[in-house]
């Protein structure tokens, strides 16, 4: 099993996206046998002590949950995630709308895949979110934080979209959000995963962008990565809206997920299979997978 860190690029701060409010994603990974340590940034360091050195500290994985307006990473930190990719470590980061998250961009080609509002200028194309004017470009309604969206996937379904818990094999819902960011699938090695639909405008965006099979300058195949439109697919209160939000989340939640938890159950094998995808162990689930049905609580 993998040695996994998952990291926020703020310091602790409990009225924000601070690493608490992802404690049923921790939960998950190591109910799945993985070991997880995780952590905010520490506060008041240029370079944080962990993240600068994350290429040799033994990680498998880094799971970076980029909430951070700009600054959540010194130039050490995103070096050595870099590196640590060269190294052959997966990676998995999760942004969100607008500039948030925008750090990302110094990780090479996985920060290229992430599109911020000072680097792609087109708001007829990505200014999704009509009910709250203060978000601007890229953002897309999927929905209320707390509700299901539908998950848009060819055939035939990846390997990270498998399930045994649908009739169809594969995961159909993600969590929603209002204002998610913008991946894209541009770039040399990258796929779309899943797309989502928007529910204001009915445009398709991208739910998640896969970066596998690239090399570095010295020959040496780079670490899986994936790129998440949001962090919204992983925080506590988009699986379980009575953990609550911090004070400035003004949208009203909505209520699809604690009426029907069932379908966020074959989402956390979305979570499961990632886990596995990233560190390329040919372990992922197939039609012998026993039905996971750990509670959220």
């Amino acid at each position: 099993m993998a040695k996994i860190l998952l990291q926020t690029t703020i310091a602790e701060n409990p009225d924000d996206w601070d690493i608490s409010r992802f404690s049923l994603l921790a939960r998950e990974l190591r109910d799945a046998g993985h070991h997880v340590m995780a952590r905010n940034r520490v506060d008041g360091a240029e370079d944080d002590p962990v993240l600068s050195h994350v290429d040799t500290l033994g990680f498998d994985q880094v799971w970076l949950m980029a909430v951070d307006v700009g600054d959540g990473l010194s130039a050490a930190d995103a070096e050595a995630i870099v590196r640590f990719r060269h190294n052959g470590g997966g990676v998995l980061t999760a942004r969100d709308h607008q500039d948030l998250g925008c750090c990302l961009l110094q990780l090479g080609s996985l920060g290229a895949v992430n599109q911020f509002h000072h680097t792609v200028d087109d708001p007829a194309a990505l200014c999704d979110d009509q009910d709250n004017p203060d978000i601007a470009w890229p953002n897309y309604h999927s929905g209320a934080n707390g509700d299901y969206q539908p998950v848009l996937s060819s055939d035939p379904v990846h390997e990270l979209l498998r399930t045994a818990q649908t009739r169809s094999g594969r995961i159909e819902w993600f969590p929603a959000h209002p204002h998610e960011g913008a991946v894209s699938a541009d770039g040399p090695h990258a796929s779309v995963l899943a797309q989502g639909r928007s529910t204001h405008t009915g445009r398709r965006f991208n739910l998640a962008v896969l970066l596998d099979g690239e090399k570095a300058p010295d020959g040496r195949k780079l670490g899986r990565a994936l790129a998440a439109s949001t962090f919204h697919h992983f925080a506590d209160y988009n699986w379980d809206i009575d953990l609550g939000a911090p004070d400035f989340v003004t949208e009203p939640p909505g209520s699809g997920i604690k009426d029907d938890p069932y379908p966020l159950h074959a989402f956390k094998d979305y979570i499961r299979n990632v886990a596995d995808w990233l560190s390329a162990t040919g372990s992922l689930m197939n039609d012998s997978y026993q039905t996971h049905t750990t509670s959220t609580r």
